[in-house]
């Protein structure tokens, strides 16, 4: 028999070795993996359906975290107790943004792994004095939340969730259009045989923001003179099911959400559809990671899910504040009886991060848009690794150094996750941003991280199933490392 010279002999690559190809990866799946594809991306679909604010993202990550033996910083903090490796803690800010962390053997002075999502997604928040009455019918008066299309978000059933505080610090939580039995509540348009001016405006001028505005009910009160009566109707419903007057709206935090459960999509089940992707399938993934590691880690491994990034990361629970900076320095003070503010910074320096947001994916219907020559993501393609966000001349973008995007290719091959590159688009076309450069401000390590997605900010959005678990699969093998 004769032989061929292999590569090492040769020293010298096969031609196929020096590209690099980005290749759908359900093909060269083995059999269990593809199983175990499913069955999370089933976890997911449940999840994604259930948790639909970022209150409520806070409260089935605790109650997750609970469940996997975390324990609360704040009893931590108030017994004094002392962290060591394997210990699980995690730190809630304000019921919106949500840290937990699992100590590592290596002393916490030499850094952490982090992996930081966000849970708020692009919605309809109700203004607080949100209900009035026209031509016999009480709507909600609305303010957006976030980047969306106005137009995507007319006759579709949407449900309200959200919390009532009333004087006195009771709270209502508020969950309405999600059970087959609920009612539903809907932003009306015009008839097409009336809508003769409205298509001649340019498409994001056909619904303006002051028309975004939902049907809330329509039976008037017979037993009154008050003007407002239909008004008045919904008010005693109200007050009789939730103890509330009008007043009490200007203490809540409502917010108009798509109703309905996610979706598997497509024949083959290969897909999701659902709302809120954008970025709780990485706020997902990225607390599934660590509570699923099988041992404790090298380094301490710490997961955000954080509030605001749709609107900046600004207020008390973005990443813009110092809530990661505060939860790191109990952490540290924990973990070292020496605490100092210099070690603090030394961890913070040593730190690196991957900002677990999502991606725009080539989407063949506007491929015009798409950056070209293989610079823009694929579904079926794996994780995408984004160096920089930002628009234009990568304006606001954190743009990651060529020795991490190294050692992360290191960690992701080794692991063996399928993953890619990706770009939001054309240069030029538009752009984003992500909390990466907040992070990075620090001096640690970042960049962007996550799952590609079609429709992106629309009420409805798209994942592909095995994106997701590679997802999984690489924060994970991030945490360990």
């Amino acid at each position: 028999m004769g032989t061929t010279m292999n590569e090492s002999e040769s020293g010298a690559k096969s031609s196929a070795s020096l590209f690099f190809k980005t290749e759908n990866a359900w093909p060269t799946l083995p059999d269990a993996e593809r199983d175990s594809v499913f069955a999370f991306c089933e976890d997911y679909r449940r999840f994604l359906s259930k948790v639909k604010t970022e209150r409520e993202a806070h409260s089935e990550g605790v109650a997750l975290a609970e469940a996997h033996g975390f324990l609360s910083l704040d009893d931590a903090i108030a017994t004094g107790t002392r962290l060591k490796p394997g210990d699980k803690v995690y730190a809630g800010v304000a019921d919106k943004t949500l840290l937990l962390a699992v100590i590592g053997h290596e002393d916490i002075e030499q850094g952490m792994r982090i992996v930081g999502g966000h849970t708020d997604s692009p919605r309809l928040d109700l203004k607080p004095r949100p209900l009035y009455e026209d031509s016999g019918l009480v709507l909600i008066d609305t303010h957006y939340y976030g980047g969306i299309k106005k137009y995507q978000w007319v006759t579709i059933p949407l449900a309200l969730h959200g919390v009532i505080t009333r004087k006195g610090g009771e709270r209502i939580n508020v969950c309405i259009g999600e059970s087959p039995e609920d009612p539903v509540f809907v932003i009306t348009d015009l008839l097409p045989h009336l809508g003769k001016n409205q298509g001649e405006k340019k498409l994001n001028e056909g619904i303006t923001g002051e028309e975004l505005n939902a049907l809330f009910g329509s039976i008037p009160a017979a037993d009154t003179d008050e003007k407002e009566k239909v008004k008045l109707n919904i008010l005693r419903l109200l007050h009789e099911r939730y103890g509330i007057d009008e007043c009490d709206f200007t203490s809540a935090e409502l917010e108009l959400v798509p109703a309905g459960a996610a979706r598997d999509l497509g024949f083959d089940r290969s897909m999701l559809l659902g709302y809120g992707h954008d970025d709780r399938v990485s706020a997902y993934t990225g607390i599934r990671a660590l509570l699923d590691l099988p041992d404790i880690p090298k380094t301490t491994a710490m997961c955000i899910l954080t509030d605001k990034e749709e609107i900046g990361s600004v207020g008390a629970t973005g990443m813009y504040s110092f809530l990661f900076e505060n939860v790191a320095a109990e952490i540290v003070n924990l973990c070292r009886s020496d605490y100092s503010d210099l070690i603090l910074r030394r961890c913070l320096k040593h730190s690196k991060m991957l900002s677990a947001d999502v991606n725009a994916l080539h989407d063949p219907d506007f491929a015009d848009v798409s950056s070209p020559h293989n610079n823009m993501a694929q579904m079926n393609c794996g994780l995408v690794v984004t160096k920089y966000v930002g628009s234009k001349g990568k304006s606001g973008s954190n743009d990651a150094r060529s020795e991490y995007i190294a050692e992360l290719r290191e960690i992701f091959d080794t692991a063996g996750v399928s993953w890619q590159t990706g770009e939001i688009g054309k240069v030029d076309q538009g752009g984003g941003g992500t909390i990466a450069f907040m992070l990075a401000r620090y001096g640690m390590d970042v960049v962007d991280c996550g799952v590609g997605v079609l429709s992106m900010h629309a009420p409805w959005e798209v994942v592909g199933k095995l994106d997701v678990y590679m997802a999984y699969k690489g924060y994970q093998a991030f945490y360990r490392a």
